[in-house]
């Protein structure tokens, strides 16, 4: 295993700019608070209107893009939610106004971690010898809310790899109608003027309001050449969970949309990249403790209960073990990694091989760890953990990026033949 000197830390500069919310039913002693701060800002005179903006511009003009139309923006959402009179306002008290509503959060403060890679749906200028892909990052702010991040970058074929630069400015992908109760399906979509680097998919419904985790993403083939990126991951309302899909085909449209069935309760959902036996097939942990096999009809309702796949077996996995993404095609079967946790919680990374075409039949596993926290990489939000959640194949070598003990983002690279000669 290689380890690459590249590390991608928590950054409290990077900002976006979010709606902010006063909470339009809540009363003070002066009526509506929203409205109390509408009025506020509409008593003060022409003068002092352009002196409390330029402060404003001063401050935050050039840490965010496209700010004032965003400003305006943001009005238009206040101006219909409490149906103000547009007529009452002049476009730089408008601006103001939308400066009260909005705030900066920095979305990975606290953490970056618990990556996925993909192959990017833009594969031109590409040949066999790399790949052009996306990673996705689990991205932790203020109030340890998680959300998910990007990072596009290209393979070669001998397992090095170089990320695109992210530019100074982060933008949030913008959310369309969220459904009743937030029991629904949820569009998003990036900014057409932003690149997938600069791109943050927050929490949007209530079941998601604790954060967006561990996106596990695979490129899904239906078929003659039809991909879809889909991606598992846990959407925590601050005191329960649900597993749900995030569903793309460009990375500019989202869909979030809930897993139904009772599967759907548990966290670690990982998608095969094609239907086994004409079913669409799942890796998860469904006891806690062992890992499942389980299927599905429809892709989105999970009711199977599933058959054990295979429980801990050494020491470094004796507590639990789980799936570190979707599995990955070789010609020998199915690659999985799994991450066990061991004595004093000690999260390592693990493989096994599935056939490939009963992926019931577990072939091999590794009976100790393919990495592991070592030195300073032990040292940590959460100390002594290695996760990933899904790595890169481009012919014989993988590219692995890896979470720091829930603080950074490494990466390893090794053969596929490397790996096998690790199991037994």
């Amino acid at each position: 295993m290689r380890i690459s000197d590249s590390r991608l830390h928590a950054d409290h500069s990077r900002v976006v700019l979010r709606p902010f919310h006063l909470g339009w039913q809540a009363r003070t002693a002066d009526g509506n608070r929203a409205m109390k701060l509408i009025d506020d800002i509409a008593s003060l005179s022409e003068e002092a209107v352009e002196a409390e903006y330029a402060h404003v511009c001063h401050d935050f003009l050039e840490r965010h893009w496209q700010t004032e139309q965003m400003f305006l923006e943001r009005y238009a959402e206040v101006e219909e939610t409490l149906e103000l009179d547009p007529e009452n306002y002049s476009e730089l008290r408008k601006k103001l106004i939308g400066s009260y509503f909005c705030h900066e959060y920095t979305y990975a403060a606290a953490a970056l971690m618990n990556p996925s890679i993909v192959p990017h749906p833009d594969q031109s200028g590409m040949n066999d010898d790399a790949c052009r892909f996306v990673m996705s990052l689990r991205a932790v702010g203020e109030g340890h809310i998680s959300s998910i991040a990007f990072r596009e970058g290209i393979m070669e074929s001998d397992g090095t790899f170089r990320l695109w630069p992210q530019s100074s400015f982060a933008t949030a992908a913008n959310s369309a109608d969220i459904p009743p109760e937030g029991d629904g399906a949820v569009q998003v979509h990036r900014h057409p003027e932003s690149s997938l680097s600069n791109t943050v998919i927050f929490p949007i419904t209530e079941q998601q309001a604790g954060g967006l985790e561990d996106l596990r993403l695979v490129r899904f083939d239906h078929g003659d050449g039809d991909y879809e990126w889909i991606g598992t991951y846990t959407a925590y309302s601050g005191r329960s969970i649900r597993s749900e899909l995030l569903r793309t085909r460009d990375f500019r449209s989202f869909t979030l949309e809930p897993i139904l069935g009772k599967a759907g309760r548990n966290k670690g959902m990982a998608l095969f990249p094609q239907k086994i036996g004409g079913r669409y097939a799942m890796v998860g942990r469904q006891d806690g403790k062992n890992l499942f096999l389980i299927y599905s009809d429809d892709l989105v309702t999970w009711d199977d209960d599933g058959e054990k796949l295979m429980g801990p077996k050494y020491p470094w996995e004796f507590i639990q073990i789980g799936n570190c993404g979707s599995p990955i095609l070789t010609d020998e079967g199915w690659l999985l990694f799994t991450h066990g946790v061991g004595a004093m919680r000690k999260y390592s990374l693990g493989c096994a091989l599935l056939d490939r075409d009963d992926p019931s039949k577990v072939l091999a596993r590794s009976p100790a760890p393919v990495l592991a926290a070592e030195d300073d990489d032990r040292s940590g939000y959460v100390p002594n953990v290695v996760y990933t959640c899904g790595a890169l194949k481009l012919g014989g070598s993988m590219l692995i990026p890896y979470g720091i003990s829930d603080s950074a983002v490494g990466f390893a690279s090794c053969s596929v033949e490397d790996l096998l000669a690790m199991m037994e």
